[in-house]
């Protein structure tokens, strides 16, 4: 079947990008479909199912455009995998605004998850975000605090990531201990840095209403009148979380974020971050809020990397499985099933 798109003349140099780049990663998402410029139309060819489903997210990227006057790719990306308007709902909600950041920045529950996240952080004390990288699991953490601090429901932020080494020696990293630490909580920094001018978050810093600090400078201490936002969680042994969790005091919410597939403790640590979440699943007053490739808002190439590298860790995982098959059938002298 073939059909002609007709898009809204004075959107459609923001439709179809320079070097018609949007309409090539259009092509990308819909691999079923031919899909040809035409002057402000598309002329597009293949099933019946996909041009129907094609037609449905231009209407959806069109009404995008003309509220924000611009798409990027991450939009495209976002956009096509939603399966109905609700991203353009959610993204239009003023409601789901979280803070407005520096420069009239507006920061918002972009996708589904993230949402949920908004929501369970206004309904739970203590909220674990498991999911990939990219997917704005600190990003929406940190402007539930910022937003939390400047409404006066609490007194400070404290934010804390494990100083874990992740092929480097921290011994061998210049400076003193703070010039040691910095590159580990840098994300941390970016973060606030997107939410607040720079001479009142370094006054902050200055008067302790925002800290940074490793998850070791925890130790003792009882965190009240505080959002408290634990970073990369599953760098983080079963003991430290549990002392890091232990620390909650009165009027207080915790934040715990991490990826799971990103773990650089030693081969003999179990991530914490995993035991957590068999402990205290089900436990009223916390919540997990799990991402996906589907909440990535980076690069449209973060998508493919992480898809691509789930693939290529399963497949890993299948072939070590055939293995302890094949290993336990001849100590039993049988044929492993998958070799039947």
């Amino acid at each position: 079947m073939d059909k002609i798109i007709d898009v809204n003349p004075g959107i459609a140099v923001e439709m179809f990008g320079p070097q018609n780049n949007n309409v090539d990663l259009l092509s990308h998402i819909f691999p079923k479909l031919k899909i040809i410029v035409r002057g402000n139309e598309l002329k597009v060819s293949g099933p019946d199912d996909e041009i129907q489903a094609f037609e449905d997210r231009v209407s959806m990227l069109e009404k995008h455009i003309e509220q924000f006057g611009k798409l990027t790719e991450t939009d495209i990306i976002n956009i096509t995998a939603m399966e109905d308007d609700s991203f353009y709902a959610l993204n239009n909600t003023e409601a789901n605004v979280i803070v407005h950041g520096r420069e009239g920045k507006v920061i918002k529950a972009i996708t589904p998850n993230q949402k949920r996240l908004v929501e369970s952080a206004e309904k739970n004390d203590m909220v674990f975000v498991v999911g990939p990288a990219g997917t704005g699991k600190t990003y929406t953490a940190v402007a539930l605090a910022v937003k939390a601090l400047k409404n006066k429901q609490i007194k400070r932020i404290i934010l804390t990531r494990p100083a874990v080494e992740a092929g480097e020696n921290l011994g061998f990293l210049p400076g003193d201990l703070r010039d040691k630490l910095d590159p580990y909580l840098q994300p941390l920094y970016d973060a606030l840095w997107d939410m607040m001018p720079m001479q009142k978050l370094m006054a902050m810093m200055e008067d302790k209403v925002i800290e940074i600090a490793p998850l070791a400078f925890m130790r003792g201490r009882t965190l009240d009148n505080a959002y408290v936002i634990l970073d990369e969680a599953q760098n983080a042994t079963s003991s430290q979380l549990k002392m890091f969790l232990t620390r909650m005091g009165k009027n207080a919410k915790f934040f715990i974020t991490g990826d799971i597939t990103q773990i650089d403790l030693p081969k003999n640590q179990q991530s914490g971050l995993i035991l957590a979440d068999r402990i205290l699943r089900g436990v009223k007053g916390i919540d997990f809020i799990y991402m996906d490739n589907k909440d990535v808002v980076r690069h449209h190439l973060v998508t493919k990397i992480i898809t691509r590298y789930e693939a290529y860790e399963n497949e890993v995982e299948e072939q070590a499985r055939k293995r302890r098959e094949e290993r336990e059938a001849a100590k039993r002298g049988e044929t492993p099933e998958h070799a039947i």
